[in-house]
């Protein structure tokens, strides 16, 4: 398990339990060691109220969490990623590979598979588990050829009108030179205005992080969600940190978290996404099996509900849903004075 530096009052007390759960295991002959162990803590001398304390102190410590401490949740190494929810909750998975024009993206999975009952196409971000596959993955960061394979495959999926599912967890699209050349914004362009009129159900769910232009090209959806401790945003905490204040720290990266209403809960007070999935106490990387369960109840109860909206319909809300994101109203009712009117536009 990795551990944040708030949840470390969390590692004595799980010294502890595994100290109490060993006593108990080894029975009258406690081992000399395990012995000591238990006369240091002094503790609770069952395991169950170790555990209930360690429960609450968990709860205490998710409850509270700031925005920038949730955009660390969603980066703990073992959260679970896409082929990891693929394994837990879909059936018959067939991957296809490649975009036809120039080869293949690991950080791009696609694939036929059944989700319950239904079968649909699952397009997801991949940052690897090893050091070797976040490399081959780009950590996560999808070249434009993958973004031409998930619009290739999602064809696919409208061809044989199969409902879409997308799971978005990147920190945005690879940034190098060779992506530039391969055109990684027209690529990233093209999908979202492909996706908008595909004529299929399509849901999304940030799972993870969700970036700027590396989330949207697979996430123009008819429901779009979030897991509970991701985030999604126009730019990272850091990026942002680093143009506002020229530097990426913990306090800059704090702050700027806390501006970009980054979260679930913000995004789902804004209108960006339609619900929040809950997750496991401690996070999906607690317990994967209960956040695949909950991600695969909110897929299917969602198609479900979009399967028998006619087509014309369906790209209409569509296309409606992301034209509303932004739009405000100014109730100041008075135009600005000429002075601050010339000022602001310069």
């Amino acid at each position: 398990m990795s551990y944040l530096d708030f949840e470390k009052p969390l590692v004595e007390l799980e010294r502890q339990i595994e100290a109490a759960r060993a006593a108990r295991a080894s029975g009258p002959g406690t081992p000399p060691g395990v012995a000591a162990e238990l006369g240091a803590i002094e503790a609770i001398d069952d395991p169950e109220s170790l555990e209930a304390k360690h429960r609450e102190m968990l709860a205490r410590i998710y409850a509270n969490l700031g925005p920038w401490e949730t955009v660390r949740v969603a980066r703990v190494p073992n959260r679970p990623q896409t082929r990891d929810y693929i394994n837990l909750m879909c059936r018959d998975f067939a991957e296809l590979h490649g975009d036809r024009r120039y080869g293949d993206d690991p950080a791009l999975v696609t694939g036929f598979a059944r989700i319950g009952s239904i079968k649909c196409l699952i397009v997801g971000h991949q940052k690897g588990r090893d050091t070797q596959e976040r490399i081959a993955c780009h950590f996560g960061c999808a070249h434009p050829e993958g973004y031409r394979k998930a619009l290739a495959k999602m064809k696919m999926a409208e061809k044989f009108g199969l409902p879409i599912v997308t799971l978005v967890d990147t920190p945005g699209a690879y940034p190098g030179l060779g992506a530039e050349q391969r055109g990684q914004a027209e690529a990233i362009a093209v999908n979202m205005l492909e996706m908008s009129r595909l004529r299929v159900p399509i849901v999304s769910v940030v799972i993870g992080e969700g970036g700027s232009g590396g989330a949207l090209g697979i996430a123009v959806a008819d429901r779009v969600s979030m897991l509970q401790y991701a985030w999604y945003s126009v730019i990272s905490p850091e990026g942002c940190a680093a143009i506002l204040w020229k530097q990426a720290n913990e306090q800059t990266n704090t702050l700027a978290a806390r501006a970009l209403k980054l979260t679930a809960k913000d995004n789902l007070s804004l209108g960006i996404v339609d619900d929040v999935v809950p997750e496991p106490l401690g996070g999906a990387h607690r317990n994967p099996v209960e956040a695949a369960a909950n991600l695969e109840r909110w897929i299917t109860t969602t198609l479900l509900n979009l399967k028998d909206v006619d087509p014309a319909v369906l790209v209409d809300r569509r296309y409606q849903r992301f034209r509303r994101l932004g739009a405000y109203i100014d109730k100041s009712g008075q135009e600005p004075p000429l002075e601050e009117a010339d000022e602001s536009a310069m």
